[in-house]
């Protein structure tokens, strides 16, 4: 320890160190006017006024030091909410983003299993519509099938007629040959021969041609169905017809 150290001074505050400090101060300038000659009062008066005058000075430095510091802790303290603010703004918004964010994905998934279950239903629908709906009619590429297509065709049109009647009149006009040609009858020498099943001049298959159709006179059904539809103009119905027509 130095030979003038204070006992304890050394830990005492910044505060206390400056007390102390303006009291020794005081303690000195008292000697000083103690040791100049005059009169006691003269002495006293002196000792008194650099009393006066010193602790101003010594009180003055410590209250400018404390209210430095707490200038400094107030900036501080306004530093540290305005950063507090500052990371509290930040945290909302993060928070606020997130919340978007998580919305707009629960949003999209929303909309993708959506439109994922309305495929999979059209999926559903088109494939039950396939199997209900009846496979397309076939018909075989002989007299008989060719009988029974010109009969559907027939019953769209509202034109009457059975099996056996075109059957039946089928076999007595070309036997079943849809090619067949009379090249010897009236309608022959007049220069319009009969032709197909039926045995149908040109005018009368043109006339009396079912939409849906070939305009072809020798194709079977075109040919079977123009002349049942003639037939059902003039006689009723093909059934009712029992020779050349």
């Amino acid at each position: 320890m130095p030979k003038h150290a204070i006992p304890g001074y050394a830990r005492l505050n910044r505060t206390h160190k400056l007390s102390a400090a303006g009291v020794a101060a005081a303690g000195a300038a008292a000697l000083v006017f103690a040791v100049v000659p005059g009169s006691a009062d003269a002495q006293q008066g002196h000792g008194q006024a650099a009393a006066q005058n010193i602790k101003p000075v010594a009180f003055g430095a410590v209250d400018n030091a404390a209210k430095t510091q707490q200038e400094t802790i107030g900036k501080q303290a306004d530093a540290s909410a305005q950063q507090a603010e500052k990371d509290a703004a930040e945290a909302k918004k993060k928070a606020e983003d997130a919340e978007k964010d998580a919305k707009a994905k629960e949003e999209a998934d929303a909309k993708a299993k959506a439109d994922k279950e309305r495929q999979e239903k059209e999926a559903a629908s088109r494939s039950a519509d396939r199997a209900a709906a009846p496979a397309p009619k076939t018909y075989s590429n002989d007299l008989d099938g060719w009988i029974r297509e010109s009969l559907d065709i027939m019953q769209k049109h509202g034109i009457p007629g059975s099996y056996d009647g075109l059957y039946r009149n089928i076999m007595r006009e070309s036997t079943g040959n849809p090619q067949a040609v009379n090249g010897y009858d009236s309608n022959a020498q007049q220069g319009t021969p009969s032709k197909g099943l039926l045995q149908v001049i040109d005018p009368t298959f043109q006339a009396y041609h079912v939409e849906g159709t070939s305009w072809d006179i020798f194709d079977p059904v075109a040919n079977i169905v123009a002349a049942c539809n003639y037939a059902a103009a003039t006689y009723g119905s093909m059934d009712n017809v029992n020779s050349a027509y």
